[in-house]
């Protein structure tokens, strides 16, 4: 099941089924971005399409010699676009395409603004989620690319799950002719979880290559903004890292940060000794960036070494400037284990310390709060007052509140600090006498061990009942996990894993949006109604105000 591939099929068909000619892809900002993830711009470009248009745009010429396809959102301010362009079409002939659902009185709206007769196709399907509404539309059109009908199945503590699973069943039922897929041995498994249930594992600095930069740099349909980047060149000021046409960043997705140093060393070994001279030996971050500049000719042909090179140099920069290893450590003695005595010096220490960033201290506080949420020797107020001795900025430290009271103890629904089962005291235990091999990846993810238990059929009815009367009897298949709230990259590498190592089981993970943990305390923020921006009772990316849990 890879969703991907399935996105990019199905605009492949809507390209070719307008037929040989030169085209224009007509879109609104939604589906501008769906079609940037999945194709490059020389790879349309050899579908014969050379124009890219916004349909909200108001400067366009009038092109009779192409073809447009149009790939919308089926929003009132798009049919309402469509049929002013129908009214005066500014192109040969119009293929469309929603990317979901769409009435038949506006198609009948659509047929009436068609005077010229240009409309040649009309259908739809859709892929990314975001409001509620979104949310619903985003799932079914997935499940309808992937051909899968499913069971559902969500998390009790979260209202909002509920609430986005019935909605999903509503549209399946509705379209049922759409869902009406060949049946499988083993039904699929749709599985919608809360963010809140987990507000740990967005909090925590990560150090697997994706996960990194996302951290650190922020990923935006596959680009990095690198313009802030002290003294970087023109052409890397913006760049790509792509896993559909970027080997290297492919292979190196969810390998650690030392490793990937190493790789880029040897990349760029193997490229040296294509050249007679000037073999000198690079020992550092700084000589390679040395070694690049140093050689045009081979900056030339290896843009994916330099760029790489560069973002690689720039995460190294920022975990130095930050002290992030020392940062992370003590992140991760918070997440995982249960010492408080020498948590809270920890905490105290690196508060003290000038080079830790404000987001990094408030992050460190978070994680306490969260861990010692209920402690009788909590030192919180006395962190707090720490935090404001440092100048931490008023919004910062109201962050720390949100975050409990968005993902605290009487909003979780499942043991994320302590676990109270046998067998999960028993799997501390062991991990605890066993140690780890890297203190920077202790923490595995409340998804591991969710889908641990759904793949062993261990699953807990009571916290994550069936929508419906039916319940599957046999090991799931296909999996579909979806995070209202949003997924983080350590998730992602922790499906990636399972999918690895588990034969028999594919598992595919979405969410609201792809989170770090800025993006993540903005969500908190909006969903404890702290926002200044926040002007309703809505969640960003979809997902509603926690004041509405059982």
């Amino acid at each position: 099941m890879n969703v991907t591939l399935a996105v990019k099929q199905y605009i492949s068909k809507m390209i070719e089924s307008s037929g040989p000619g030169m085209k224009v892809l007509l879109m609104d900002k939604e589906t501008t971005s769906i079609v940037s993830v999945v194709y490059t711009q020389s790879e349309i470009l050899q579908k014969e399409v050379y124009l890219f248009e916004r349909i909200d745009s108001q400067n366009r010429d009038s092109m009779k010699h192409l073809k447009a396809i149009c790939f919308l959102r089926p929003t009132k301010e798009n049919v309402q676009h469509l049929i002013q362009e129908l009214r005066r079409p500014k192109y040969s002939v119009y293929f469309i395409y929603f990317s979901n659902v769409i009435s038949k009185s506006e198609i009948k709206t659509l047929a009436e603004a068609d005077e010229q007769e240009v409309v040649a196709e009309v259908q739809g399907r859709s892929w990314e989620p975001s409001m509620l509404t979104r949310c619903t539309q985003g799932l079914t059109s997935v499940l309808l690319a992937l051909k899968k009908c499913p069971m559902i199945r969500y998390q009790l503590s979260s209202d909002m799950s509920k609430r986005l699973a019935e909605s999903v069943k509503q549209i399946i039922t509705k379209e049922y002719e759409l869902f009406d897929f060949r049946k499988t041995e083993v039904p699929p498994l749709l599985l919608i979880l809360d963010r809140s249930d987990d507000a740990i594992t967005p909090l925590l600095n990560q150090w697997t290559y994706q996960a990194m930069v996302h951290e650190l740099l922020g990923l935006n349909n596959n680009r990095i903004d690198l313009s802030r980047v002290p003294g970087i060149s023109k052409d890397l000021k913006e760049v790509v890292l792509s896993a559909e046409n970027d080997e290297f960043y492919a292979n190196n997705l969810y390998l650690n940060f030392g490793e990937i140093g190493t790789n880029i060393k040897n990349l760029m070994e193997d490229f040296q000794k294509k050249k007679p001279k000037g073999q000198e030996k690079l020992e550092s971050i700084a000589d390679m960036k040395a070694f690049v500049d140093n050689y045009p000719q081979f900056k030339k042909m290896s843009g994916t070494v330099s760029k790489h090179v560069t973002v690689v140099g720039e995460l190294s920069r920022l975990v130095s400037e930050r002290k992030l290893m020392e940062v992370s450590e003590v992140e991760q003695e918070l997440a995982c284990q249960n010492d408080h005595s020498n948590a809270q010096q920890a905490v105290r220490r690196l508060l003290q310390n000038p080079r830790v960033s404000e987001l990094d201290a408030v992050r460190l506080v978070m994680l306490y709060a969260l861990r010692y949420e209920r402690h009788s020797s909590s030192i919180l107020p006395s962190l707090m007052d720490e935090l404001n001795r440092r100048g931490v900025s008023e919004r910062h430290r109201r962050m720390v509140q949100a975050v409990v009271e968005y993902g605290g103890k009487r909003i979780r629904g499942s043991d994320l600090i302590t676990p109270t089962d046998a067998v999960a005291i028993t799997k501390q235990f062991f991990k605890g006498l066993k140690g780890v091999e890297n203190v920077y990846t202790q923490h595995q993810p409340l998804l591991h061990d969710t889908l641990d238990q759904l793949i062993k059929g261990r699953l807990k009815d009571s916290q994550f009942p069936y929508l419906g009367a039916s319940s599957l009897r046999d090991r799931p298949q296909d999996i579909m996990v979806f995070v209202i709230g949003g997924a983080t990259y350590e998730e992602a590498q922790t499906v990636y894993n399972l999918n690895r190592n588990t034969p028999g089981v594919r598992i595919v993970l979405g969410g609201s949006t792809i989170q770090n943990t800025k993006s993540f305390l903005e969500e908190v923020m909006l969903a404890t109604g702290q926002s200044s921006s926040s002007s309703s009772g809505e969640r960003s990316q979809g997902t509603g105000r926690h004041s509405n849990r059982r």
